[in-house]
């Protein structure tokens, strides 16, 4: 439905749902981590930035150019043939799952990854937040309109 949907604001909002079922599969995955982190990050911080540049865009179906029909047709044999070359690799793939017992279960929990966060790599996630600051910092600076100097 992102896909074929007509209004940019139902595609957001489809997308928003596919972000959902994304991590509805990550909790059933038991990747409680990727589950919040996609819920908090996709499905909130990025759609709404989304739906914020739609908004301003101001897209309205008269000012629209369609695309010629040669242009549509390369889109179709395309994405045909892109189809064509996945399923060949897909059908080359060896899947061997694991069995029940000899997977760990509790790979993807939030206590573990904590664990080897502030364990193993402290130093990297600490680099990592001194760098996220800066980046705020400096995106809040460069944002900042400067006043004009009136003599």
């Amino acid at each position: 439905m992102t896909v074929f949907s007509r209004n940019p604001i139902h595609s957001v909002i489809y997308l928003i749902i596919c972000f959902f079922a994304i991590a509805g599969h990550y909790l059933l995955l038991n990747a409680q981590f990727l589950f919040i982190v996609n819920i908090i990050v996709y499905a909130g911080a990025i759609m709404v930035l989304f739906l914020f540049t739609l908004m301003l865009m101001n897209l309205n179906q008269d000012t629209e150019q369609h695309k010629p029909a040669i242009a549509r047709m390369a889109a179709v044999i395309a994405s045909g043939l892109l189809m064509l070359v996945l399923v060949a690799v897909l059908r080359k793939v060896d899947y061997m799952p694991l069995p029940p017992e000899a997977q760990n279960l509790a790979v993807g929990t939030i206590q573990n990854l904590g664990k080897v966060l502030l364990d193993e790599y402290l130093f990297p996630f600490e680099f990592v937040s001194v760098l996220f600051l800066s980046a705020m910092i400096g995106a809040v600076l460069l944002s900042k309109k400067e006043k004009p100097v009136t003599k």
